[in-house]
């Protein structure tokens, strides 16, 4: 008797995504084709497979019993190939190799300067990374560590504190030239002012309209500031020379140690105290001798920066 085909992975991926929205336009964003070709790819696996997936109507689709059952068989298949492939390639590095995930502002502004460091103190790792800010799944994705800021706490994972993190007013030499006066809080209104725009944990990064009710100023007119979406923005727009921003000193050592930036006043506010930076990793991960290495390296460089205690955190869910 002769087996009936099966679709391809692509397929499946198409079918899946079809099933998860019940919508061919929103499944071709996913998986990158157009509807038609969406559409035109059921058919051939309905064809292939000699059963009806879905019945469509007019102004929607939905799953056949037949089709749901496939549907989660094929999402479990390709969960499982993940899984598989995210060993096979870790297995490929080899032994030496620890692939990072950390987001762009810590790898360019705090992790990168460092490295000279690491490589002498732990000459046999070889370290690549994985920039983005994107939850990873250590089982699934091809990563063995990262570096995140949020609470530490993560199910199935270990997590190391590192930094806690705080924002101060900064501004170049050339704008304390130039002027306007800034010898108290309260000059800063003369000036642009710009910060980030954002949210962390459901709480709002710390702004201007925060920073001046800490400085006592409660006439300030926020509808002044300029809000970017990102960190890096608010430096470049200091480093300009046109605006005071408010940015992490640790995320800045080196503008600041060069001087091409400096900090204003004294007071700074602390970013979510319940927040730090923290090295995450899978439980597994307390037996790797390369990653081990990496964090012990880590914590030094974290302590000897801050000048605070680091501490490890237990598995915990969120």
């Amino acid at each position: 008797m002769s087996k009936r085909l099966l679709p391809g992975t692509r397929a499946l991926r198409t079918f899946e995504a079809a099933g998860r929205h019940l919508n061919f336009t929103r499944a071709a964003e996913e998986v990158g084709l157009t509807p038609a070709a969406v559409s035109y790819q059921i058919k051939e696996m309905e064809g292939q497979m000699g059963m009806e997936l879905f019945v469509r109507s007019s102004r929607s689709i939905r799953l056949t019993p037949a089709g749901t059952i496939f549907f989660e068989a094929a999402g479990d298949a390709l969960e499982t190939l993940q899984r598989a492939a995210g060993r096979a390639r870790k297995m490929a590095r080899g032994s030496s190799v620890l692939r990072l995930s950390l987001g762009a502002r810590f790898a360019t502004n705090w992790l990168l300067p460092r490295l000279s460091r690491l490589r002498e103190a732990v000459p046999s790792l070889e370290l690549t990374f994985d920039i983005t800010d994107e939850v990873r799944d250590f089982e699934l994705d091809d990563v063995d560590v990262a570096i995140r800021f949020g609470s530490g706490g993560y199910l199935g994972t270990r997590s190391a504190r590192l930094f806690e993190t705080t924002v101060v007013p900064v501004c170049s030499p050339a704008l304390l030239e130039a002027g306007p006066d800034l010898k108290a809080p309260r000059d800063l209104l003369n000036h642009t002012l710009c910060h980030v725009d954002c949210h962390v944990g459901g709480q709002a990064w710390p702004n201007w309209p925060m920073w001046m009710a800490a400085a006592g100023i409660d006439d300030f007119d926020p509808s002044h500031c300029v809000a970017f979406s990102e960190a890096s923005h608010v430096v470049q727009a200091v480093l300009e020379g046109g605006a005071v921003g408010l940015a992490e000193p640790a995320m800045i050592e080196s503008e600041l140690r060069q001087g091409r930036l400096v900090t204003l006043f004294d007071i700074e506010l602390a970013v979510m105290p319940a927040f730090a930076y923290y090295l995450v990793y899978p439980e597994s991960g307390q037996f790797d001798p390369r990653l081990l290495a990496f964090r012990q390296w880590l914590l030094d460089e974290a302590h000897a920066s801050s000048g605070g205690a680091v501490g490890v955190g237990a598995p915990a869910a969120v």
